[in-house]
């Protein structure tokens, strides 16, 4: 028996010293009694073992519900796995749920590490628009353009959103006042959340990879990103602007954005978009909430196979659960 054990610590030793641990800092003869090595339990609490350059971590994984904040090289990072089982990684190179912003304000989490043979079930990705869908944009747009210019609207109004057509005025007019309306109270405490978005997307985070894609201008990318986060904490993984109608600087169309991330659905209220999207193979679910979107009931925009129309977020829900379900 005790020929065994040593035996069999000779062996694990061996099997990491490509980490370039120590064995004789590993007190592995504690693990050995009897021989077995319980590496593939889940662990409260990562267990490290040091040397001089490197450090192993045994970490336990959790469930596809639970989440584990940890340090690595000074920085959190939240790790979520969906298989219980255990990973060794080496810490400088973990990315595990850290979260990077970009010089374009997208928020990319890195992605867990483990055996190569272990692979974790990818989550559907879909892609969410802000104005219409997440945010009341064009009622406190309203506002601002009936206390500023005296000049009534209502949302029942925009057949098109393209704001120049409705107001009368030149395109170039049009950009100038929706810019002022961001630098004042209206856009800033104005807008308020749709409805049943919040309640659908916590729901939707467990088996979807969340991120948003807007046309919205670079000019309010800042208000923009503190806004979702208030409204909805945690929830996108990443968040692109296409920066349409700006005063300066260049477009990006969305059919671009969603190819550049893998989307797999984009949930927008605009037929334009929707149709653009559709043609490079992207679903699309056409949001007109409770029917009251008149620039949603484009017909050459629904007739697209790939196009849907929905009048809620409950309605969003269970068609991405369906979705979800083979």
């Amino acid at each position: 028996m005790v020929v065994l054990r040593k035996e069999g610590f000779r062996l694990i030793s061996r099997s990491f010293e490509p980490f370039g641990i120590n064995s004789g800092l590993m007190a592995l003869n504690r693990l050995l009694s009897p021989i077995s090595f319980r590496a593939y339990n889940c662990l409260s609490e990562p267990n490290d073992v040091s040397s001089a350059n490197r450090r192993l971590s045994l970490r336990g994984c959790l469930d596809r519900h639970d989440g584990v904040s940890w340090r690595a090289d000074d920085r959190t990072a939240s790790a979520r796995a969906l298989k219980l089982h255990s990973q060794f990684v080496r810490e400088p190179n973990v990315v595990l749920g850290e979260g990077l912003v970009n010089g374009s304000g997208s928020f990319k989490p890195g992605r867990p590490l483990g055996f190569p043979d272990r692979s974790i079930p990818e989550k559907m990705v879909v892609a969410v628009d802000v104005d219409e869908v997440l945010g009341s944009f064009l009622a406190a747009l309203n506002k601002f353009i009936a206390d500023r210019y005296s000049l009534k609207h209502s949302v029942s109004e925009y057949y098109v959103y393209e704001f120049f057509r409705i107001w009368n005025c030149s395109r170039a007019e049009a950009d100038i006042r929706v810019h002022e309306f961001f630098k004042t109270p209206y856009f800033t405490n104005g807008i308020h959340p749709i409805p049943g978005a919040c309640n659908a997307l916590h729901k939707l985070s467990t088996f979807c990879h969340l991120s948003v894609v807007t046309s919205r201008q670079n000019v309010i990318k800042d208000h923009t990103l503190e806004w979702i986060e208030k409204h909805y904490p945690g929830l996108f993984q990443e968040i692109h602007f296409g920066n349409h109608f700006a005063l300066d600087g260049q477009s990006r169309p969305k059919s671009e954005i969603c190819r550049s991330l893998g989307a797999q659905v984009l949930i927008d209220d605009n037929p334009r978009y929707a149709l653009e999207c559709a043609e490079v193979g992207i679903r699309v679910l056409l949001f007109d909430y409770h029917n009251s979107y008149p620039w949603s009931k484009d017909d050459s925009a629904v007739s697209h196979p790939l196009v849907t129309k929905v009048h809620n977020w409950e309605e969003v829900k269970h068609h991405l659960i369906s979705s979800a379900v083979p």
